[in-house]
């Protein structure tokens, strides 16, 4: 049964009939599409819910069945596709457990789509700081006992939002613990796992955090899965969280036409991982363990292993993470993000015999290096310790007090004890440096300026060329 794939057979089904479009999409199996013929082909599996392909929103058939197949693989008891990204995961999880008003612990490193989320439906948020890694340079996890603290603080607290693993790769190696407090208080907790959709496919891992205890557990198959881009997988495993509830908002939030190509690639990496073996890992880790050594070897670049295998992180010495990006971008090779310190690499999760060219990535890194290092040496620059000094905050102000509040721009360097009125996300990794209603402190605008000196990248409503920040007034 782990082989079957519903959605692609019923899909593969349909196009063998070689069926005739009268309905949407507009471009009718691929027929007026003038996209280049690679992509066209494609267009023939694009086609919307009809008769042999489920519906969506109410699945009773092939959908219902790969839902189901998802729920096994991972041990959930009830999983679903996400056509949205793990964005409207994000939204759905929190939507259920939380009303307007209601207080919520967040792990402070979450994603720019949790913030979004809190905002939406105006809980008040409570910020929990992680613990700086100092062997990444970034910010990690929550500790045990600032979690206890928060809840002690906050013991009604509707529910308690973390992120694991970090876009970095790092995980509590005691969350379970921390799972366990939380459920001993009485309050659900819901997991942004979007890197690690993997981490069920071999104990070698760390411990996925659904397999942990964890309610609610969102994943972007599309991050190390071989699914298409915003593919995204929601489980439910609690005697918290209404299933029924999550159902509801996703209904809601989620397109009313989904994409059967995502939805077939959604089915064909739950296939995936249902049929990893522990050889296919033993495997992907030889391959791995081979570019290392080589790499190193061969440059001067360093590489930082952290805790998700699949993760790898590159320095340069006397070089930001920016400028060998840079590099690398002019040898053709793209990684997931750069930072003051590093790029990280995120490898494939390969399968026994699969090849990848690692030679050809290794000669490209080397040629990478050898290029930067003909541009001028200077120290390398050392990620700021966390900015979140304080181990537990909370809003100045709540989201409907920020949004009626006068506001107004200032310069950045005269901002110190004002309250942002705005998010600035320094983006990749999405994680926010300023939200609404917090105090700017002296720490996070030394983390701006780091940030803006070296090109960063933000989003977010600011004024930044003009050293301008939004404030309340």
């Amino acid at each position: 049964m782990k082989n079957d794939r519903p959605i692609v057979q019923a899909l593969t089904k349909f196009i063998a009939n070689e069926p005739l479009s009268l309905h949407v999409p507009g471009h009718k199996n691929g027929l007026l599409s003038q996209l280049p013929n690679e992509i066209k082909r494609a267009l023939t599996y694009d086609v919307t819910e009809l008769t042999g392909l489920d519906d969506f929103h109410h699945p009773e058939e092939a959908v219902l069945q790969a839902e189901q197949l998802l729920a096994q693989t991972y041990g959930a008891n009830r999983s679903f596709f996400l056509v949205n990204g793990s964005t409207v995961g994000n939204l759905a999880m929190i939507y259920a457990t939380c009303r307007q008003g209601d207080t919520v612990l967040v792990q402070r490193n979450a994603h720019k789509s949790i913030f979004h989320a809190l905002q939406l439906v105006g809980v008040k948020p409570i910020y929990i700081a992680p613990k700086w890694d100092e062997t990444s340079g970034t910010a990690g996890c929550i500790e045990l006992e600032t979690l206890a603290n928060a809840i002690e603080c906050y013991p009604y607290a509707k529910a308690v939002i973390f992120t694991y693993p970090t876009y970095y790769g790092l995980t509590a190696h005691d969350f379970k613990q921390q799972i366990e407090i939380c459920h001993a208080a009485k309050i659900p907790v819901l997991v942004d796992e979007a890197h690690g959709a993997h981490l069920t496919v071999t104990e070698k891992l760390p411990t996925s955090a659904l397999d942990l205890g964890a309610d609610v557990v969102v994943q972007s198959a599309h991050k190390t899965l071989p699914a298409m881009t915003m593919a995204s997988f929601l489980h439910v495993k609690s005697q918290f969280v209404s299933e029924e509830k999550i159902n509801h908002y996703l209904r809601m939030l989620q397109s009313s036409s989904p994409s059967y190509l995502l939805l077939a690639s959604l089915d064909d990496a739950r296939s995936y991982v249902a049929n990893y073996t522990e050889s296919d890992f033993a495997y992907l880790m030889d391959k791995r363990k081979q570019f290392i050594e080589s790499l190193t070897a061969s440059t001067q670049l360093q590489v930082i292993e952290v805790d998700d295998a699949l993760k790898l992180l590159i320095r340069a010495p006397g070089y930001t993470g920016f400028e060998l990006k840079d590099a690398l971008e002019k040898m053709h090779v793209y990684v997931e993000l750069a930072d003051t310190m590093q790029v990280l690499l995120i490898l494939p999760l390969l399968k026994h015999g699969d090849s990848y060219p690692f030679a050809d990535l290794r000669i490209r890194m080397k040629e990478a290096f050898i290029q930067l290092k003909d541009q001028p040496y200077k120290e390398r620059v050392e990620q700021s310790a966390n900015f979140e000094m304080a181990a537990i905050t909370s809003s100045e102000y709540t989201f409907e007090e920020i949004e009626q509040a006068q506001k107004e721009w200032v310069p950045y360097m005269r901002a110190i004890g004002r309250t942002a009125a705005s998010t600035i996300i320094p983006y990749p990794p999405g994680i926010p440096l300023f939200v609404p209603g917090e105090k700017i402190t002296v720490a996070k605008l030394s983390r701006l300026e780091e940030l803006l000196a070296i090109g960063a990248t933000f989003q977010g409503e600011h004024r930044l060329l003009e050293k301008l920040i939004y404030v309340i007034k």
